[in-house]
């Protein structure tokens, strides 16, 4: 792979930290839900991840729409992040995509999402990897 951007992000204190870029841009603190016994005062890593992978594969399917010259002025993508055990004594994450297109039908949509699918980056690193679902609303 030829890198045509890289992000660069440190984290100090793990989740009950905080994780800042390189450039500033990005500066957060971070803390453990409530779910998980944290007090939830900050932002955690995965809310960061889906907020990362709903703007990467909107963008993506924008970019997917305009070749086929749909309208996704209305649409949106919200991610939903599991964390959970993976019965191992280990732990992964899970992701559902809920894709909104209310210009199109179900069937539209779903063919639209699907192609999508194989375009977005964040969808390529996690293919095969994770538990994925795409849900259209």
């Amino acid at each position: 792979m030829k890198p045509l951007y890289t992000a660069i992000a440190t984290a100090e204190g793990g989740r009950q930290g905080r994780a800042r870029s390189l450039d500033g841009r990005l500066d957060v603190r971070l803390d453990t839900p409530e779910e998980l016994g944290g007090n939830g005062d900050g932002t955690n890593p995965e809310q960061l991840f889906a907020a990362g992978f709903a703007a990467c594969f909107q963008s993506a399917m924008h970019l997917v729409a305009r070749s086929r010259k749909i309208d996704l002025a209305d649409s949106s993508v919200t991610a939903e992040v599991d964390l959970g055990s993976t019965g191992s004594g280990t732990y992964g994450v899970g992701v559902r995509l809920l894709v909104s297109v209310p210009a199109l039908d179900a069937a539209a949509a779903r063919d639209l999402a699907e192609a999508t699918e194989k375009v977005c980056p964040y969808s390529n690193a996690t293919r095969g990897n994770i538990p994925f679902e795409i849900v259209i609303e």
